[in-house]
């Protein structure tokens, strides 16, 4: 079977939870490749790099690929300002694959609100009845802090009334566990900065060829 080896570099390693929905968006459009993925870890070097451009070459040297992504959150700024700091990044680094802006408004978080049954599973509490209220996919965008929001409702799903265990619950890390139970990512087509993803994603896979 034919395969597409993706590498995804990001700001943080919480922000590997995009791993999956990278994954999905491949599956949707190049169904007959079998889907390979690797988070760029570079916490652990000797030196780790700290600028964008040198992230990006260690990055394509350490975790060989296909196709990148290249991660950063918009938070106080533009998606246009971040799209634009990653692009001249990628200028830098003549000898890449292609490569791919993952620019999320805000937060990698505004992404995981597609799948109320999976932050019930990621907070460890399937089956709880509690009243999740779900921001409106088409208004994540324009939430001040959906970290926020996401660590709330994660508390909230895994029943847990204790003030002490609710203090001690690591809903950083059940966060990042969304996106492995969520089936689906197609509400995230509601969101701009996801449509944008897509299309970006469409140019190089028909520029590669992946679609035949």
């Amino acid at each position: 079977m034919k395969e597409i080896h993706y590498t995804l570099l990001t700001d943080g390693s919480s922000d590997k939870a995009l791993l999956p929905i990278l994954s999905w968006l491949l599956y949707q459009h190049c169904s007959d490749y079998a889907i390979q993925s690797e988070w760029a870890d570079l916490r652990r070097l000797p030196r780790a790099p700290k600028q964008l451009p040198e992230k990006i070459r260690t990055s394509v040297a350490l975790y060989p690929c296909d196709l990148l992504f290249v991660h950063r959150d918009a938070e106080g700024m533009t998606r246009e300002k971040r799209v634009g700091e990653i692009k001249q990044a990628l200028v830098e680094n003549m000898a890449h694959p292609p490569a791919v802006c993952v620019v999320p408004v805000r937060m990698t978080e505004a992404w995981l609100f597609s799948d109320e049954t999976a932050i019930r599973k990621a907070a460890g509490n399937p089956n709880g009845n509690q009243a999740l209220e779900l921001p409106v996919m088409n208004n994540i965008e324009a939430q001040p802090n959906p970290k926020k929001i996401l660590y709330d409702l994660l508390r909230l799903a895994s029943g847990t009334t204790n003030k002490r265990r609710l203090k001690r619950l690591a809903v950083n890390s059940l966060a990042s566990h969304v996106t492995k139970f969520t089936s689906s990512f197609a509400p995230l087509r509601e969101l701009a900065a996801f449509r944008t993803l897509e299309e970006e994603l469409l140019k190089i896979i028909a520029d590669q060829n992946w679609n035949y």
